[in-house]
């Protein structure tokens, strides 16, 4: 307690009264501060052990379900010459602005299947100043993809997508993403619009292929449903389209142009919001077929007598939609899962179109664009007609072609049928038997590299 001062002390006495305050005071700040400090060392001790936050770049590559994260880039402090799978813990969480993600998709624990040390790009090095982790992705492992289907927001959309990565050896963290790493996508340009007749804007991906060859092909695929939008980097990724412009694809036609147009809303809108099986006109396939001749125009290397159109769903409606209408424009055709109902196309039109190339692509477990409704009675009109180049693959299911998930054994939605189309695994006919050129068994893009306007 402090003692109090008199109010008229005497000179002598009030001296020594405040040296000894004075003292008692100084003692008892003393053995504060003391306290203080020796209680805050261990705060401070912790807190200089607590992790630190580091950045990261995220790539995200297209799979046969969809996009998926499956590797992670880390910037570290230091250059070293190993790093240890074992240390790193990973938690991806996503969220859409246009919707709240389910809480069973939102979070989750992303497995480390392997760590190397990277340069900033995840290239292999003997020592830099990156790791790159490769992460485990599967078709059942939502958690896996920044990207998420809300029929609310209009599909297919990119969510606000993260993770936290833990090395729990150091004790550090990474939890800013500085960078996102697209392999194929990123050789596309994104930035394509076409305005037709100043109301309606259509958005679009393009490649151009390193090639010296003075003609060159175009393939033009058209989305399914749920890619719809303002963002082309949607369709190119969630069923894999950018897969045209793989290596191995453009070394069928020695390099070829691809284009990925893009509807604000779907192919198949009439106009009011409502689908069209092909019954009445829809809203879009004027302002495409603008778009494509505007993009040929534009680009004088493209060879004009091979021009491809191809489709999943949606956009399988709309390849044939295009066909009917300008039958004489193009090469040759590959829709999938077509969304075209047989019972709206008559036989003039099939007629006007037994000449052209066709490949169809389907499942006979489509739940959605049923056969019986759609490619099964226009492959039988075409056959009927006599046509000489219409070939129809038609699976019994859509199974993991890669093995790694069950082969065989795992079925995807039998609406998938695209898969086959993007993988160029397409090879068999109706009949079971390998469609052929010259008497050579040949895949989807053999023989559509192969095709001509006649």
């Amino acid at each position: 307690m402090v003692e109090k001062i008199n109010d008229e002390p005497k000179s002598s006495n009030s001296y020594d009264f405040i040296q000894k305050y004075i003292n008692k005071t100084m003692k008892n700040t003393i053995q504060f501060l003391l306290f203080i400090a020796l209680f805050l060392l261990p705060i401070c001790q912790y807190a200089n052990n607590t992790a630190e936050s580091g950045t990261y770049t995220l790539v995200v590559e297209g799979f046969d379900w969809g996009p998926a994260a499956n590797k992670v880039i880390l910037t570290l402090e230091d250059s070293v010459s190993t790093v240890q799978q074992a240390d790193y813990t990973i938690t991806a969480h996503k969220s859409a602005g246009c919707k709240e993600v389910e809480a069973v998709l939102s979070s989750g624990e992303r497995t480390v299947l392997y760590a190397y040390v990277s340069d900033a790009k995840g290239v292999k090095v003997a020592k830099g100043a990156h790791a790159t982790l490769i992460l485990l992705v599967a078709p059942n492992m939502p958690i896996s993809s920044p990207m998420q289907y809300l029929p609310q927001c209009g599909g297919n959309v990119w969510a606000d997508y993260g993770l936290t990565i833990t090395d729990k050896a150091k004790n550090k963290v990474w939890d800013t993403e500085i960078n996102r790493i697209h392999p194929l996508v990123d050789e596309f340009d994104l930035t394509g619009k076409f305005v037709y007749n100043s109301d309606l804007t259509l958005t679009y991906a393009d490649f151009t292929p390193k090639t010296a060859q003075a003609d060159i092909p175009l393939i033009i695929w058209l989305h399914g449903g749920g890619e719809g939008g303002v963002d082309p980097s949607v369709p190119l990724m969630a069923n894999r389209a950018a897969n045209y412009a793989s290596p191995e694809i453009q070394s069928f036609f020695n390099g070829a142009y691809v284009l990925v147009p893009q509807t604000p809303t779907f192919w198949m809108n009439d106009g009011t919001g409502n689908y069209t099986r092909g019954k009445v006109e829809d809203m879009h396939n004027k302002a495409l077929m603008a778009l494509i001749k505007d993009y040929v125009a534009k680009h004088p290397k493209i060879d004009t007598d091979r021009i491809y159109v191809g489709g999943c769903s949606n956009g399988g409606y709309m390849s044939l939609k295009l066909m009917l209408n300008h039958p004489d424009y193009f090469a040759a055709s590959f829709p999938s899962a077509l969304a075209y109902h047989a019972e709206f196309v008559t036989d003039e039109q099939i007629e006007s179109i037994k000449e052209m190339p066709i490949w169809f692509i389907h499942s006979k477990d489509d739940p959605v664009t049923k056969a019986a409704e759609t490619v099964d009675p226009i492959y039988n009109k075409l056959m009927a007609t006599g046509a000489k180049n219409v070939h129809y693959s038609n699976y019994d299911h859509v199974v993991d072609i890669t093995g790694f998930y069950g082969g065989e054994n795992f079925h995807y939605l039998g609406h998938f049928s695209w898969i086959y189309s993007h993988a160029n695994l397409c090879t068999l006919d109706a009949d079971g038997q390998p469609v052929t050129i010259n008497g050579r068994a040949v895949t989807l893009m053999e023989w559509l590299a192969h095709q001509k306007r006649k």
